[in-house]
């Protein structure tokens, strides 16, 4: 009798949370009440317009690069009586200079641009699936389960990141797309133990336990109940995965690990350095330096105003 009972409590539990008044899926609901709080947080925090303002300005670009670089990455460019532009400062044909073989900055910059958010949003919506499915794995099921996947997570934080970049490297050919894949291999695991910690205080709740006595599967539970509650959590750490891999790409390139056939802010000051003039021609790492530090800029200003929607204390002061 005492069973029954705890079986009408869990299931009049269920059905409270499913009623509202538009009668609309809770995820639903929640992601509308998510994006409304965001937009409102836009026309309070002027450095979180300015991010979105600066975000879109750099997106505008690298969708248009082909079109705005007036140059390619690789023309030399040569005087009328026939000489290379060697190291020349800016001028109006060339606003950001010329590299010691020639080559315009400028259309570099431009179609670095691409690069970078190629990477930035590729790798973080990569290392964001990864590492939401297996939090919300780890985490609703605990036990045995919790125990082996946060172990392998533990593993792969015990992997130094540049030495395994450079050991890919070695084995694989550099591409942009092994930037990818080494970048999300060891990214994955932050979002995994941030996104399991929030389950584990999910699965614990009254509409979860009653989702179970009505007999709902597990996938069911996961992606349709539990989901929903972290997606603003999992939003906000990919903003943040976002700035980490395209500061981790720019990082690669720097080292001479990124693809040689791929223009990049990272490769642009790579070859500054070992041309061994980077404290001759400022006009050569001051741009795509200024590029890389703006955009992470700006997505960290969209994060912050992020942060504030998924806690609800920031807001208040």
């Amino acid at each position: 009798m005492q069973k029954v009972k705890q079986l009408i409590q869990y299931i009049t539990s269920y059905i409270a949370q499913r009623r509202g008044p538009s009668r609309r899926p809770a995820g639903r609901r929640n992601n509308q009440s998510f994006f409304s709080v965001f937009l409102s947080s836009l026309k309070s925090d002027r450095l979180a317009l300015i991010g979105v303002v600066l975000l879109v300005f750099f997106i505008f670009v690298g969708v248009f690069a082909d079109s705005l670089a007036p140059h390619g990455p690789r023309d030399r460019h040569y005087h009328d009586e026939g000489g290379i532009k060697r190291l020349e400062s800016p001028t109006w044909d060339h606003p950001f200079g010329t590299t010691d073989v020639g080559r315009d900055i400028f259309s570099q910059v431009i179609l670095g641009t691409r690069t970078a958010l190629i990477v930035g949003f590729l790798a973080a919506v990569l290392v964001t699936f990864v590492g939401t499915v297996v939090g919300i794995v780890s985490g609703y099921f605990g036990g045995m389960v919790d125990t082996v996947l946060m172990r392998i997570v533990d593993f792969f934080y015990a992997i130094p990141f540049i030495p395994f970049v450079i050991v890919l490297a070695a084995i694989m050919q550099p591409s942009l797309w092994n930037v990818i894949l080494a970048v999300s291999m060891l990214s994955w695991r932050t979002v995994a133990r941030i996104v399991r910690s929030q389950v584990l205080s999910i699965s614990k709740r009254p509409y979860i336990k009653a989702a179970k006595v009505a007999g709902a599967g597990h996938l069911r539970i996961m992606f349709r109940y539990i989901l929903p509650n972290v997606v603003p959590l999992v939003l906000l750490e990919m903003a943040f995965m976002v700035n980490w891999t395209i500061m981790a790409e720019a990082s690669i390139a720097f080292l001479g690990f990124g693809d040689p056939r791929v223009t990049s802010w990272g490769q642009i000051l790579h070859m500054n350095s070992v041309s061994g003039y980077s404290r001759v021609a400022w006009w050569w790492n001051v741009p795509p330096g200024v590029a890389i530090i703006l955009l992470l800029v700006s997505i960290f200003f969209v994060a912050r105003s992020l942060e504030a929607v998924v806690d609800p204390r920031l807001r208040k002061r």
